[in-house]
């Protein structure tokens, strides 16, 4: 069940919904469709102190009217802080009395400062540069003259982590993401005689993302050998990593294609598991982005429910006189294919097995092979083994028909018993 549980493991004080086994209810989706983990961290020991110790990062990723009041305050607290330093020097030295400017050999720390407003504005000017030439240090206290060395240079460093940081976040790939979509929904179909999931993804930019590429997890809850529970196991689908077929050129809309074989995690699935499953398939495209050559991820997650069976996608590319169109508004359509098998990718591989050892074990022809029925096959199998061994030499490519799977078969020195 979902349920509110308190943990018997330091954790006592936690409230929230712990997932655990036998739930009845869908769980909640671990990727948000338009890519943001729905994910909270909480109680991490000494959370401010990390946040500060990677302070541009920390910068680089909050909000703009956070970072911009960060900028504010910190030009602002450097120039009332380096203000006040002027504003001491002159008062300890005298400069506000009733002399004026320059009397015989008296001579002030800093010209026309009469006040503490006076002390502000020439640490603006010193830090800013701007330099009016009213107000400038003079030889009398070296002091001062310190102190507009330090401004100085920490006025340079205050602007060099201020502009990195806002042209680093001006500069991230993030929005660009928003150019580019997946399908609302995945199917499962026939590809090439082969039960495959499929889902599309598209860029809406002429821009192109190089060196484009996509990956897949299946996120669901597992049970190890030991009883262990694994709320949030991932496993990869693989779509292509070994042939190269992950690398996309995504000039137009593609079909992102994972064969489900012995090797998948959906290998066991059927139209009657993927109605109840609780699963989640996590989808990535990641490339660079053409004006900034800065890498950029884009996610999007499947439930079990939104994940089609026996569908396929409506076209979307057209030939229009000497280019082709792509017409988004069937992008996220599909269409029934009846004809798609229910049983999953391991049940329709035992039936092709088990039907070829019937066939070849009888000897029969194609026509028979297509008019006799599995139990029917299944009697004559079992009374076969318990009485004849057959002996097939050079039987080369017998056509197997069987739940609108076709298949090639090329034995050799095959012995039945």
């Amino acid at each position: 069940k979902i349920s509110s549980l308190r943990l018997r493991n330091g954790m006592s004080s936690y409230n929230g919904k712990i997932l655990t086994r036998g739930s009845n209810q869908a769980r909640s989706r671990f990727v948000k469709k338009n890519g943001q983990c729905n994910v909270i961290f909480t109680n991490m020991e000494e959370k401010s102190q990390r946040y500060l110790a990677d302070i541009f990062t920390t910068c680089v990723d909050i909000r703009w009217r956070y970072l911009l009041l960060i900028f504010c305050t910190s030009f602002m607290a450097s120039w009332l802080f380096f203000g006040i330093i002027f504003y001491s020097v002159s008062l300890a030295h005298g400069d506000f009395g009733e002399l004026p400017v320059v009397k015989g050999d008296a001579m002030p720390c800093i010209l026309h400062v009469q006040g503490f407003v006076g002390a502000l504005l020439f640490s603006m000017e010193t830090q800013t540069t701007i330099g009016y030439g009213w107000r400038c240090v003079t030889e009398e206290c070296p002091v001062a003259v310190i102190t507009v060395v330090i401004q100085s240079i920490v006025g340079c460093i205050i602007d060099s982590f201020m502009i990195g940081t806002i042209m680093a976040k001006m500069a991230r790939p993030k929005k660009r993401n928003q150019t580019l979509v997946f399908s609302k929904n995945a199917v499962i179909a026939l590809r090439d005689g082969k039960l495959c999931l499929m889902w599309r993804v598209g860029n809406l930019r002429k821009s192109h993302i190089v060196e484009a590429h996509v990956r897949a997890q299946l996120i669901r809850s597992y049970i190890t050998a030991e009883g262990e529970f694994i709320p949030l196991e991932q496993m990869d689908l693989n779509v292509g990593y070994d042939e190269g077929t992950d690398r996309l050129f995504l000039v137009s809309p593609l079909v992102i294609v994972h064969e489900i074989d012995k090797d998948s995690p959906l290998y066991t699935l059927s139209r009657a598991d993927l109605e109840t499953d609780d699963f989640e398939i996590v989808v990535i495209l990641e490339g660079m982005v053409e004006a900034t050559a800065m890498t950029t991820q884009f996610r999007s997650s499947y439930l079990a429910r939104e994940v089609f069976w026996g569908h396929r996608f409506d076209p979307v590319i057209y030939e229009e006189r000497d280019r082709f169109k792509v017409d988004y508004a069937h992008f996220h359509k599909t269409y029934e294919v009846p004809s798609t098998p229910h049983l999953s990718a391991k049940e329709s591989l035992s039936t092709f097995c088990y039907e070829n050892e019937v066939a070849l074990s009888f000897g029969e022809d194609e026509n028979d092979i297509f008019d006799s029925s599995p139990t029917v096959g299944k009697e004559k199998a079992e009374e076969r083994r318990t009485s004849v061994s057959v002996d097939f030499q050079n039987v080369s490519y017998h056509y197997i028909k069987a739940n609108t799977f076709c298949c090639y078969i090329n034995v050799q020195n095959i012995i039945i018993l």
